[in-house]
């Protein structure tokens, strides 16, 4: 099986996600910018407000696309599996991607208001994981906000990634419509996989919840 695109991937993940339609209590959290696209199309048939976690992978020294972790604005989470990097090396990474998010920050959301995620049930999106550590760390930056819980919703993951994130106590569900054993790159899986910019980021995000039919949503 392979999806068309992105929002193909979203509006079957919203099939999945049905019992959660005009919950005042429940939001779409995307990861940027892949995981955007996917959300739109589920905040949309659902009628929720969409939001976006920032959140940036650590790359190998020597292979800048290898995941050894990931970085958010307030934690960060390194693979044991990668054993003989520096700490030197992770702490500057750290700090570059940081000042790499606020800007992001700054860009997204400019003087707006992030949602408070206390008390909410929080539906984590992205267009797919390979390690999972971006999504994990994610996950580790939402908990610290309450929520009552946490369902991570995924077009495609291989199972390695999926027991990880099946595995933390944070996450109350897990939906994944692909998971391959046989898994290069999130990428294979879809038949348009074309780059998200920063200018469709923030299209959709203002597009999605200026579309809300929710009169008395109040955050």
């Amino acid at each position: 099986m392979m999806f068309k695109n992105r929002e193909e991937a979203g509006i079957l993940l919203a099939d999945k996600l049905v019992n959660y339609s005009n919950k005042k209590d429940t939001v779409i959290v995307a990861i940027p910018r892949g995981g955007v696209p996917v959300g739109y199309q589920i905040c949309k048939k659902l009628n929720l407000p969409l939001e976006i976690v920032l959140s940036k992978k650590i790359g190998h020294p020597f292979n800048k696309e290898y995941a050894i972790g990931a970085v958010t604005l307030d934690s960060y989470i390194l693979s044991e599996a990668v054993p003989g990097i520096s700490n030197k090396y992770i702490e500057k990474e750290i700090k570059k991607i940081r000042g790499i998010l606020k800007q992001r920050q700054q860009l997204f959301y400019g003087s707006k208001k992030t949602i408070n995620l206390k008390n909410k049930t929080v539906i984590i999106v992205d267009d797919g994981v390979a390690t999972g550590n971006t999504l994990i760390a994610s996950i580790e930056l939402i908990k610290i906000a309450a929520p009552i819980k946490i369902i991570v919703a995924l077009p495609v993951a291989p199972p390695s990634a999926l027991k990880r994130i099946k595995a933390l106590s944070a996450v109350y569900m897990t939906i994944c419509l692909l998971e391959p054993r046989s898994f290069q790159a999130v990428g294979q899986f879809f038949e348009e996989f074309k780059q998200v910019d920063d200018t469709q980021v923030i299209d959709l995000l203002k597009r999605a919840n200026a579309n809300l039919k929710i009169d008395e949503l109040h955050f």
